[in-house]
């Protein structure tokens, strides 16, 4: 426990009874680093809090006894940076109202568009969030954003466009054709659930046939945006498990890409759609807890902590598709793939940060996200940082460039790997499909 808290944190320039409302929200934020953070930092967090203790008093040196909360946001934030925990960092209260919607679902103000860089601006649609006024006004993955009302596109003008909520007029090409869409922006859901599309299955060079047990031809492509969906990530992704083996698809492809992560519960009862078992130990500052997660049974230290309905497991051919924006728990769902030796990992590094868990703390009116657990397999083999694809492609800005032309590069080599991907074998005295 931080006792330097009461010696020292609550103190800051004087003996004042009370601290100020920057101090509170400071104390809080060293305590729960020092009381529960279990992460891999090395950092003395003792001496941290005593050097950015100096700093909010410079910053409160004017005004020590009613220094303003938000005067301390950026003193946390340096602070906790300063940790080198990628996983722990401070939220605003802005930030932090934007996550929550994001998390729980819940609605916020937006056009409902993922958008990646080209030309140095955010402006190649890569994601449109279903039911929202972007899927509802047209736009597609690839589109190649180029003007808002008629003037020269900036992502800045369209934050400033879905702040207003007025028709905006987006002028575009698909495919190299020109055209205008009109949006307005509106509160919607920030639900993103998995979904799934079928494309021609690929055979492999000199194959007169595949090991596939499909029928269809086809390649099931599973689409999973992210696990902070408000729940139900995990029971989507077993029924469209079920929806590609009742259609006889010849293989699965899972797309991980800009996966931030999210629930490790979702992440886990979902990736047990592809893996018969998997175990691992959590470790923290409280000691050791053993997780089993079978047929989209989540069993921790023997109970039963979260399950699906109908649960599938997909024994066709598999690969898996992630990128540098593949975080944290789609880190965890690609690594246990890989270490079960379903199929291949395609892509570019993760983003570095799949060896642990956190946990949002409210704090003011902002929140901490806390590293608390670190995770190893039974034989204490700690979990990697990152995912190193099995194999590596390069996306760049060419990529990027293809995308707007219609055409998806890594996309077409995970549906050639498929096709060389191995099948699951169950062992018949204790898996069945």
């Amino acid at each position: 426990m931080l006792m330097l808290g009461s010696a020292l944190l609550l103190s800051g320039t004087g003996a004042q009874a009370v601290p100020s409302p920057a101090q509170t929200v400071f104390n809080r934020v060293n305590f729960l680093l020092e009381d529960n953070y279990g992460g891999l930092s090395t950092v003395d967090r003792v001496a941290l809090a005593a050097e950015y203790q100096k700093r909010l008093d410079a910053v409160c040196s004017s005004s020590p006894a009613d220094c303003a909360e938000a005067k301390a946001y950026p003193v946390i934030q340096a602070e906790v940076t300063a940790l080198g925990d990628e996983h722990t960092f401070f939220q605003t209260p802005e930030d932090f109202k934007e996550f929550s919607a994001s998390q729980s679902g819940g609605n916020r103000l937006q056009f409902g568009v993922k958008l990646a860089q080209l030309d140095g601006e955010s402006r190649v649609v890569t994601e449109v969030v279903p039911g929202s006024a972007a899927e509802e006004g047209g736009l597609q993955r690839g589109d190649l954003l180029l003007s808002i009302d008629n003037a020269p596109y900036t992502f800045a003008g369209l934050k400033a466009a879905k702040e207003k909520g007025v028709p905006t007029a987006l002028g575009l090409t698909r495919r190299g054709v020109g055209l205008t869409l009109t949006l307005t922006s509106r509160e919607s859901s920030t639900r993103d659930l998995p979904r799934i599309d079928y494309v021609p299955a690929s055979t492999p060079a000199g194959a007169a046939s595949t090991t596939t047990t499909g029928t269809s031809g086809e390649v099931a492509v599973l689409r999973i945006p992210t696990f902070l969906s408000g729940g139900g990530v995990a029971q989507k992704i077993h029924d469209l498990v079920g929806q590609a083996k009742r259609r006889g698809a010849s293989g699965m492809l899972v797309d991980l890409r800009g996966n931030s992560g999210g629930s490790l519960y979702e992440c886990d009862s979902g990736v047990s759609a592809f893996v018969p078992s998997v175990t691992r130990v959590a470790r923290s500052v409280d000691g050791n807890r053993r997780t089993l997660v079978s047929r989209g049974t989540i069993l921790g230290d023997g109970r039963i902590a979260s399950s699906v309905q109908n649960p599938q497991l997909w024994t066709g051919p598999l690969a898996v598709l992630v990128d540098g924006g593949s975080a944290s728990c789609s880190e965890f769902f690609a690594y246990e793939i890989q270490y079960a030796g379903r199929g291949p990992v395609i892509g570019d590094p993760t983003a570095g940060v799949g060896n642990t868990a956190t946990r949002i703390f409210e704090v003011g009116d902002g929140a901490l996200q806390l590293t608390i657990l670190n995770y190893a397999k039974p034989d204490g083999t700690p979990y990697p940082t990152r995912i190193t694809p099995d194999q590596s492609f390069a996306q760049g800005e060419q990529q990027i460039r293809d995308l707007t032309l219609g055409k998806d590069d890594l996309l077409e080599v995970g549906v050639k790997a498929v096709a060389e991907a191995p099948v699951l074998t169950l062992d018949p005295m204790r898996d069945q499909p």
